[in-house]
C-alpha cells in the first residue's frame, strides 16, 4: 500500500486548491472544509501559507 500524499488539487478547487486536497487526503466533502476555513478567520492565513508549501498535484 502506498502512503498517501497531500498535494492541492487540480480539478477540487476554488482558489489554490488547498482545500480540495485537503478534502482529497482526509477523504470528506471539501465543502466541510471550505466551511471551517470560513468561519475561523485564522484559518485564512494558514490557507495561504499552505498553498504556498503544498505542491501541486502532478497528475
Amino acid at each position: 500500500m502506498t502512503p498517501k500524499k497531500l498535494f492541492r488539487s487540480k480539478t477540487n478547487r476554488i482558489l489554490f486548491g488547498v482545500c480540495g486536497g485537503l478534502a482529497e487526503y482526509f477523504d470528506i466533502d471539501p465543502t466541510i472544509i471550505r466551511v471551517i476555513c470560513v468561519l475561523f478567520i485564522p484559518d485564512l492565513v494558514i490557507y495561504f501559507l499552505l498553498a504556498l508549501i503544498i505542491p501541486e498535484d502532478p497528475r
